[in-house]
């Protein structure tokens, strides 16, 4: 996909950390689904207006990797980029930086499904973004 990764700032604070002022390794999972979030608001998908309508979003699965810690007052960066879809999942590539340094990379997939737990298609603003990526027909 051409288009530049959605960026989402994140700040350490005392409560993201452990008592050695290191971000405790659950908080990177918090700070990629808040710019998941953020991607999917940026898109004018309203997730509240979808969940009236019977449809939500789940993570299926994360493959991640700790490179390295953030620290208490890190000034962060949370990068995500589409690059597979299909008509009721996607996947997507998320990093946490801090200063151009990857600390955490993530790949998460999604599922479109209904609040039932029933597979569905992804809404249409989302397809979109999988047809640019070739991952939808």
């Amino acid at each position: 996909m051409s288009a530049a990764p959605h960026s989402f700032p994140v700040t350490v604070y005392y409560e993201d950390t452990d008592l050695g002022g290191v971000v405790y390794h659950a908080n990177y999972l918090k700070f990629i689904e808040r710019a998941r979030s953020d991607w999917v608001r940026g898109l004018g998908i309203d997730q509240n207006a979808l969940r009236a309508q019977g449809i939500v979003f789940a993570v299926h699965r994360i493959e991640a990797d700790f490179l390295a810690p953030a620290r208490l007052d890190d000034r962060l960066t949370v990068r995500t980029l589409p690059v597979q879809a299909t008509p009721a999942r996607l996947v997507l590539d998320q990093q946490v930086l801090c200063a151009e340094r990857v600390l955490f990379r993530a790949r998460a997939t999604l599922v479109c499904m209904s609040v039932q737990g029933r597979p569905r298609r992804l809404p249409a603003e989302l397809a979109h973004i999988g047809a640019k990526i070739g991952g939808i027909a």
